[in-house]
This record gives C-alpha cells, structure tokens and sequence, in this order.
C-alpha cells in the first residue's frame, strides 16, 4: 500500500522524536497546550499561573504546608525567658498540671520554665524553642484547667486580703481563707503577715468569731498524734499553729481543721505576743 505525502511526514516526525528524547507535549481539554515536561518526575505537569500569581488555597489553616499556599509566619511569641508577671505565674502552674514543672509558681520565666516549655513542645511535635508562642499556649490551655489561687501561689506568697472590718478593733488574728493569710492586728495596725493552710472537704477550718482560750508552745494532738509547735486554740481542737507538712508541701496537703504556718520564725514571734482572750476571726 503506498504512503501518502502525509503519512511520510508523520512517521519521520516519531522517528526524530524517539531519538532525540523528547516527551509530547500535554493538552487539556481546550486544546490549549502546556509547557514540555522533559525531566519531571512522572505524572508532573509546570503549573501554567506564574509563581507570584499564585493564590492560598482557602481551606488551608494556619501552619498548614500545603503545595501552592503561601506559608504562614512563626507563631508570635507571648512570653520568653526573664519576663514576669501573674501571667507568667499561671503559665508555670498549667504546666505544673501536666508535670511538665514540678517546682512551684514562681511567677519568673526562668531556666525550669525554659525546660518544660520545650518538653511540652517537642510532645506535642511542635518546634523546641523553649518561649511560650500563641500555637504552644493554645495548646497548653485547651489541655488543662484555669488554675484557682492556691495553685498559683502552692506554697504561699499570695498577697493578704483586705482585714475584714471586725478585725479593726482590739487584739485580732485575722485570718483571710480568700488569699489564705493570717494577719496579726493590734487596734487596726498590721503588725505581721504569714501564709497560712485550713482543713479539707472533710474537715473544714470554721469560720466566725472565737478568742483564744489556751497555748501550747510543745503540743501534740491526742487524736493524730501529730506535733503542732506554737499551737494557740480557738475553737474545740482547731487551733493556729506551725505545720513542717506546710512548709514542705504547701497547698497539696491540708489540715484536719487547723490553722497551719508554714513559717517558723514568723509563728515563733506571733506565739510570744499573743495572750488568751486574743480575737480571733476567721472569714472568707
């Protein structure tokens, strides 16, 4: 059968094409044709939009990598080793949730905080730069709870409450379960403030208006058989007194109704000025 002119063309034109390595060209379903795609990886095609043309695909969400979306900036950071502040306070105690930070609150991001800030990253797969940005904080929020005060303050040093307006007159222990403080009062007058720790649940510190009735500079209870330097009494067995569990625990522990110090010395001094008859208010 003879060749046409045409088909002569056509069978030298694959011939050429099968030597010279050269790949055909794609076209669409317009018949529009795109760019050759010698040396892609199969299956590739050139995208036909320029490169500074290119728009973000709607549906990505920030942080996403997505081909053909613009990458999005570092998360911005919220706070960096040496800030300080409550906010910086309850950072430490979130992370102390998680036992990422075993110390307490301090309210300092220092060298601990650094540490378990990148620990909770590098879990989490995010990058282990140790400062708190808004994607670690989201995160960090959504897996625990808002902290109360005694877990910002864990082992005291809250600032004391307002004096409640019966403490304002005479001798008075006045003692705030709101900031969990004792402040001794003489006609007004703070003369000095400590933390302080009250029962649990089960054995709640009463509240009201009492007197002390007895000191016992070396007592031990009979119930608990426990030691409770300094103790002053004010209400059946609850009395305020020194707590060594306070000062090694803080607020992870509680009383069986007591009023606990943790501070030694400051109990020392309080134990040597009151007298019986003293007020004592105890309020919320």
């Amino acid at each position: 059968m003879r060749t046409t002119g045409m088909g002569r063309s056509l069978a030298a034109l694959v011939a050429l094409l099968a030597v010279g390595g050269c790949t055909a060209q794609t076209v669409d379903a317009h018949g529009s044709t795109h760019g050759s795609t010698r040396g892609k990886t199969p299956g590739s095609t050139r995208s036909s939009t320029p490169p500074s043309t290119s728009k973000t695909d709607p549906s990505a969400t920030p942080g996403d990598d997505k081909p053909g979306t613009t990458p999005s900036a570092a998360p911005k950071v919220l706070w960096s080793r040496g800030d300080k502040g409550n906010d910086v306070r309850e950072v430490q105690a979130r992370l102390h949730q998680l036992a990422w930070l075993i110390p307490a609150p301090t309210g300092r991001y220092d060298t601990p905080t650094v540490t378990a800030v990148k620990g909770f990253q590098g879990k989490r797969g995010l990058p282990r730069t140790g400062e708190l940005d808004a994607v670690t904080w989201e995160r960090l929020r959504g897996m625990t709870h808002k902290p109360a005060a005694w877990e910002l303050y864990p082992y005291g040093g809250q600032p004391a409450a307002r004096p409640d307006p019966r403490c304002m007159t005479g001798r008075v222990l006045c003692i705030s379960k709101t900031s969990r403080t004792l402040r001794w009062m003489i006609d007004g007058r703070t003369v000095s403030e400590m933390d302080v720790r009250f029962g649990s649940q089960y054995t709640p510190t009463r509240e009201g208006v009492f007197s002390v009735y007895f000191k016992s500079r070396y007592h031990v209870s009979t119930i608990y058989h426990t030691s409770m330097p300094y103790a002053m009494f004010f209400s059946g067995g609850q009395a305020v007194h020194y707590s060594p569990d306070f000062a090694a625990r803080g607020y992870y522990g509680a009383s069986h109704g007591c009023v606990n110090v943790r501070d030694e010395g400051k109990i020392a001094a309080l134990f040597a000025q009151v007298r019986g008859g003293d007020k004592v208010v105890v309020y919320w």
